[in-house]
């Protein structure tokens, strides 16, 4: 295998680790810990909810990686992301976010080295199939981080992300 396929091999496998195994995993414990009242709640007028983090999670991997590096319609409402205030369940949520995340995963899995280097349009950008890539898992990462301080502030709890690895 050259050096080239092994690099391709990693950041496919990497994007698979850091959205649904790490990303994915965390918004489900994450869930769990919330009332479906709690999904919606905003703790100011400045704040948005964890429900409105999950659905701008969908949005921004759909529109980054599937309409983008997958070409695929945009589909995306981002203002929509923002200013619902409640009506999807948590599973609603989750399937949502799990179905974004293998559509994506599909996406990265047919990327050749060509479309890591090639230039695409995104938004009001052009990007990359290798900055796509990695300002989705950047920006998924960040908005996780979120979702976990807003669950363990409103229930004062551990996540226990990595219990099971301390043994």
């Amino acid at each position: 295998m050259s050096s080239e396929s092994i690099v391709l091999s990693e950041i496919k496998s990497e994007f698979e680790r850091r959205i649904y195994e790490e990303g994915y995993d965390r918004i489900i414990k994450c869930l769990a810990f919330l009332t479906e009242e709690e999904v919606w709640q905003r703790p100011n007028e400045n704040t948005v909810s964890i429900g409105n983090l999950i659905l701008h999670l969908s949005g921004n991997v759909r529109q980054w990686i599937c309409a983008g590096l997958g070409q695929q319609e945009d589909v995306r409402q981002r203002d929509v992301e923002f200013s619902t205030e409640g009506g999807i369940s948590k599973a609603l949520l989750s399937e949502k976010i799990k179905l974004t995340i293998i559509d994506a995963q599909a996406v990265v899995d047919r990327v050749n080295l060509e479309d890591l280097a090639r230039t695409y349009p995104v938004q009001v950008y052009n990007e990359t199939g290798l900055s796509i890539i990695v300002h989705v898992i950047e920006h998924f990462s960040y908005h996780i981080g979120q979702i976990t301080y807003a669950v363990k502030s409103l229930k004062n709890i551990d996540t226990k992300y990595y219990s099971e690895d301390l043994g």
